[in-house]
């Protein structure tokens, strides 16, 4: 009679786990699941949403679509730009489907909130898409690898430039959420530590429909150059606002955050010039180029350079897993961070606080009569070394790069 109730009991125990919505905990030796979670349909979605989606899975079936001899799973979410989307997802699919590893894709704060998951549940998250440099600094994780590129990079690489060409005064116009401050400080320090001075920041905000009332208290500024602490599609509108407001050419439009899709959505008309700092582009060497083709070849689109870095942070998680025979956060975290890596995105090594430092690339826009082709719109300008570029120890003050 005991032998007989114990099927009885696991079916009925399986019964009310059921009826209440919850599934069990699939089997850690089912499949190696993975969750990215991104912008799928707003004004982020185009530099990575449903693109990044088929570049992660171009790493996983690169890797011959098994990890450990298990077959790899990827699962999406759309974060709606909301944190607590971000959150609920990331700790549902730990909970529930076992997932090993977080991928966030743009914006920071939903990237922050799939890092609280990430450390309360010991899991690897991948930070491709938010480019706040507090990530690596106070806010750093050893679970953590912030790999494409951030505020600091960006500000250090194009605002240098500008300050060379004799652009000293600047009025930033900014996000007002935690990335465009972050840019703002970060593009602050590289003028005024240059010898520069940013006149006025004017805070606009996330999805705003109308800039003029901001861009009025731009020109009020009579400054040099103007700075676009933004990204997405507030960059791109307050772009063409600018031009319809007469800002341009009275001053010189500074891209601070832009992606490739976002030039070429704009046209080379618009956009000629633009100087711009981004971590990767598609023409930057033969390894880069051959990966496009394969991307463009899936997609029918160009890769952004978060895109292609979500196909790279993927490949070197799964690599280092494999080195570290464990999908244990701890030793494969000790195993990314001990590795230099090497690959179609760039060459580099994850410091201690989590920060992938590579080398960064500062562009420029070409006009329609410098370009040889319906993609050929990117001059290179200067590979900026990552040791001029990040944080130092120092700077980062992250707690546990001791």
């Amino acid at each position: 009679m005991v032998k007989s109730r114990k099927p009885l009991f696991a079916l009925t125990a399986l019964g009310v786990l059921l009826a209440v919505g919850l599934a069990p905990v699939a089997s850690a030796q089912d499949k190696v699941r993975i969750g990215f979670i991104t912008d799928m349909s707003s004004q982020y979605s185009d530099g990575d949403g449903k693109g990044g989606v088929a570049a992660i899975q171009m790493a996983i079936d690169d890797m011959g679509g098994k990890l450990l001899g298990k077959p790899i799973e990827l699962l999406t979410a759309d974060h709606q730009n909301k944190a607590d989307i971000a959150s609920t997802r990331a700790r549902e699919w730990v909970d529930t489907q076992d997932v090993q590893l977080l991928i966030a894709g743009t914006n920071t704060a939903t990237a922050l909130a799939m890092g609280q998951v990430a450390n309360e549940k010991k899991r690897v998250l991948l930070i491709n898409g938010a480019y706040s440099s507090n990530i690596t600094g106070a806010n750093c994780s050893p679970y953590w690898v912030h790999y494409n590129s951030d505020t600091t990079a960006i500000a250090r690489g194009t605002g240098r430039a500008v300050l060379a060409q004799g652009g000293k005064t600047w009025a930033l116009l900014t996000a007002d959420y935690t990335f465009g401050h972050t840019l703002e400080a970060d593009v602050t320090k590289v003028v005024t530590d240059g010898g520069g001075q940013v006149i006025k920041s004017i805070r606009a905000p996330f999805h705003a429909n109308d800039f003029s009332s901001y861009l009025i208290q731009v020109q009020a500024t009579k400054a040099q150059i103007l700075g676009f602490a933004n990204a997405g599609g507030d960059f791109m509108n307050a772009l063409k606002a600018s031009k319809e407001f007469g800002l341009i050419p009275q001053m010189k439009p500074v891209a601070l955050m832009v992606f490739a899709n976002e030039i070429e959505a704009l046209g080379l008309k618009q956009t000629q010039g633009l100087m711009f700092t981004d971590s990767w582009f598609w023409d930057r060497t033969p390894e880069a180029r051959k990966w496009t083709d394969r991307f463009f070849a899936k997609t029918k689109k160009m890769p952004t350079s978060l895109q292609a870095s979500d196909y790279s942070s993927a490949m070197a998680w799964f690599q280092a897993v494999e080195r570290a025979k464990t999908l244990d956060a701890d030793k494969v975290m000790a195993e990314l961070k001990a590795k230099p890596l090497n690959d179609m995105f760039g060459k580099g090594t994850i410091q201690p606080n989590g920060r992938y430092a590579h080398d960064m690339y500062l562009l420029q826009v070409k006009s329609p009569q410098e370009a040889k082709g319906p993609h050929d719109f990117i001059k290179h300008l200067q590979t900026m070394p990552a040791s001029e570029v990040w944080a130092t120890k120092e700077e980062a003050k992250c707690p546990i790069w001791k």
